[in-house]
């Protein structure tokens, strides 16, 4: 790189890729798209009833999110099918790349717009213009495709390419959701991190309610804690889904009348006897620990595992 070039690229290269990432972070304040999103996100809701299917959406039975890996298949696909359009020879394995994609951006989309549903309403807004990106590149991959079965290859490639640059701009955001925005990641306390080996002094156990959740804090970390007859649960309070304050959450039972704490923000169930999840959109397990009374009265815990 000469001189000139070099500094051309001092002076344009950060300042644009800082537009970029002021622009993504306006998103976030873009309250003229809560409007939109009140609608959507309540006919989700309305349509998505607490269940298996939903559980299934938000990825549950794998205890992780599944909207980001089922979005490899159709990103996966249409990239490889831009790669196939610049070499000669490969017009059906191009075309037969885009309409898999195009099969595989419905299970994503079904997963995405369930986990997009029950986000903070800054991420929502992020995730709006995420879908509608993905949607356009569906839209462009669709057209490209039926251009494509009726011979007329150069308008399938430009359509194909055309829907690539509104997948990577929707990914991009993607991107964004789950990195800055931490959308699908656990919101627990790491309490491995937080909370020293052994036992450790709570509170006396007269102090806590029977059958009603209460607020205590170990260190940095703050504990849901529940007393039920001689049993005292503990789990870390932070939702995993959102960080929702689980001690203010009803307690309900499951289908094998164990004790279940919903979250206050977002409808996550967990059992309380081991912190396992029973209903999304929470996926990952709230770090439980276990508990013990001293001769003295005095609820000592220590975490589990």
């Amino acid at each position: 790189m000469n001189r000139r070039a070099s500094n051309i690229f001092r002076r344009t290269g950060p300042q644009a890729s800082q537009r970029l990432v002021d622009a993504t972070e306006g998103l976030e304040h873009a309250s003229g798209l809560d409007r939109v999103i009140g609608v959507l996100s309540g006919a989700v809701r309305r349509t998505l009833r607490p269940g298996p299917v939903k559980d299934a959406l938000h990825g549950v039975p794998a205890g992780h999110p599944a909207h980001p890996p089922l979005t490899d298949v159709p990103m996966g696909c249409w990239i490889s099918a831009a790669v196939l359009d610049l070499m000669p020879g490969t017009r059906r394995a191009s075309q037969a790349l885009v309409a898999v994609g195009l099969a595989g951006a419905v299970p994503a989309a079904l997963t995405g717009l369930a986990d997009w549903s029950a986000l903070h309403r800054e991420q929502q807004r992020v995730g709006l213009v995420h879908a509608a990106g993905t949607a356009t590149a569906s839209v462009l991959y669709s057209a490209s495709l039926v251009a494509r079965s009726q011979g007329r290859d150069g308008a399938g490639r430009a359509f194909g390419f055309a829907g690539l640059t509104a997948l990577m701009a929707g990914g991009y955001l993607g991107g964004h959701l789950a990195f800055r925005q931490a959308a699908g990641a656990s919101h627990a306390d790491q309490v491995a991190h937080l909370v020293g080996l052994g036992w450790h002094d709570l509170c006396p156990a007269d102090d806590l309610p029977d059958g009603w959740p209460v607020h205590r804090r170990l260190g940095y970390i703050s504990l849901f804690v529940l007393r039920s007859g001689d049993e005292i649960h503990v789990l870390a309070d932070r939702c995993s889904h959102l960080a929702g304050p689980l001690h203010q959450g009803r307690i309900v039972t499951d289908d094998a009348a164990e004790a279940c704490v919903v979250c206050p923000w977002h409808g996550s169930t967990f059992r309380v006897r081991d912190g396992s999840v029973v209903h999304g959109p929470a996926t990952g397990r709230q770090p439980v620990f276990e508990s013990r009374v001293t001769d003295e009265g005095l609820v000592q815990v220590r975490p589990l595992g």
